[in-house]
Parts: C-alpha cells; sequence; structure tokens
C-alpha cells in the first residue's frame, strides 16, 4: 500500500543540474583546470563538499579545511545568484499533474533534496505549498546514498519507510532509497538507475493509477 510519495528535488522536479555545472565549471576555470559535463555527473545526489573534493581531485589539487570552505561558498554564491532568476516554467513536464493525482488519492508528499537551496528553488517555481513536508541539506548531516534525508522525510510525514516510494534521479539517491527500506522510481535512464524498482523517463503521461498498478502487481 502507498501512503507517502518522497521526491528529490534536483533532476526529478527541476533541472538544476545545469546550474551547479556552470557554477562549478566556474570555480574550477578560476582554479586553472576545466570540468566537463562529464566530470560533473560525478557530482549527482552527493553533498556540496563531497562534490568539492570531487571537482579539486579532478583537478589535482588540495586545500585546507578552512579554504575548502571558503571555495564552497563561493561555488554556492554563483549557483544562488543562477536559480534566483529561475520561473515555474522550468518545473519538469508533468510534475504538477502528477502530484496532484497523488492528491486526487489522498497522498502524503515530501520533499527530499541534498541541497541548502532547495528552499529558495521552490520559492522561485511557487511550489512550497505542494508538499506536506521539506527535507532539505539544513536538515541533514549524512548525504546519500545514506537513507537520513528519506528516513527523517517519513518520520516528519508520520508514515513507516515500507509505505514510501521514492522518486530520484541518482545513483546514490536510489541506493539510499534501497538503504531506507524503501520503494523506488528512477527518473531517467534505464541502464544507468540499474537498482530501481522502476524507471521511467518523465512524469509525462505518468499518474497515481499507473504507479499503484505497478507496486500492486510487483
Amino acid at each position: 500500500m502507498i501512503k507517502a510519495c518522497i521526491f528529490d528535488l534536483d533532476g526529478v522536479i527541476v533541472d538544476t543540474a545545469k546550474y551547479h555545472y556552470l557554477a562549478w565549471k566556474r570555480l574550477s576555470n578560476e582554479l586553472g583546470f576545466d570540468f566537463s559535463e562529464n566530470d560533473n555527473e560525478q557530482l549527482k545526489g552527493v553533498s556540496r563538499m563531497t562534490s568539492l573534493d570531487i571537482l579539486l581531485g579532478i583537478g589535482g589539487l588540495s586545500f585546507s579545511h578552512d579554504e575548502k570552505l571558503k571555495l564552497a561558498e563561493k561555488k554556492n554564491k554563483w549557483y544562488v545568484e543562477y536559480i534566483s532568476k529561475m520561473t515555474p516554467d522550468e518545473i519538469l513536464p508533468g510534475v504538477i499533474d502528477f502530484i496532484s493525482s497523488l492528491r486526487k488519492n489522498k497522498i502524503k508528499i515530501a520533499l527530499a533534496s541534498a541541497s541548502k537551496n532547495a528552499i529558495t528553488i521552490l520559492n522561485q517555481i511557487d511550489m512550497t505549498n505542494y508538499f506536506d513536508v521539506i527535507i532539505d541539506g539544513t536538515k541533514v548531516k549524512e548525504a546519500k546514498p545514506n537513507p537520513e534525508v528519506f528516513l527523517k522525510s517519513a518520520q516528519e510525514l508520520g508514515i513507516e519507510p515500507q509505505y514510501c516510494i521514492v522518486f530520484e534521479d541518482a545513483v546514490a539517491g536510489i541506493q539510499a532509497a534501497i538503504n531506507a527500506e524503501m520503494h523506488n522510481v528512477g527518473i531517467g535512464n534505464a541502464d544507468i538507475l540499474t537498482k530501481a524498482d522502476y524507471v521511467i523517463n518523465n512524469f509525462e503521461s505518468f499518474d497515481f493509477e499507473k504507479l499503484n498498478k505497478y507496486f500492486i502487481n510487483n
């Protein structure tokens, strides 16, 4: 039985990966090396500081903890500049209709994101009120694939993990859902999201009935 749906933000509700990429690339260029879109794939679903460590590894650079904090803050300042110009037009196809179908079926809805800028993004795209619970990077300590963000979402919703379905676009996010002992739906490429229970390209033509039918039959 499905009682709650928990959504990641980046790559599921909106595509902010491009803004992360622009900010990380800007930082790498300032540090004297290039950062490709392919390199950026390694940063999906991981925390800001872990992402910085990956980027510095690509550049063959090392810094003290305090220096890394300053670099991460600089990247985030640029990222916030980009997302502060977002509009509701950037909501991914089918998302609003799908969440509306969940509401009609009295399914509780949470946002669970590693991003510390989740509220800023939701405000920009006018989606804050779509979620019963919002758990972001300011409320958790562990990054995915640690299940903390999903378990905390379920706890605040008052729903047991086995009745929750997670929607994720990243391998680390799918693994976090598995670690939380929750069902999950991958958004994107089935060849990449190999551990997902079910994979869809996007939310277009997808509704609660189709979701419920799959998990009842499987």
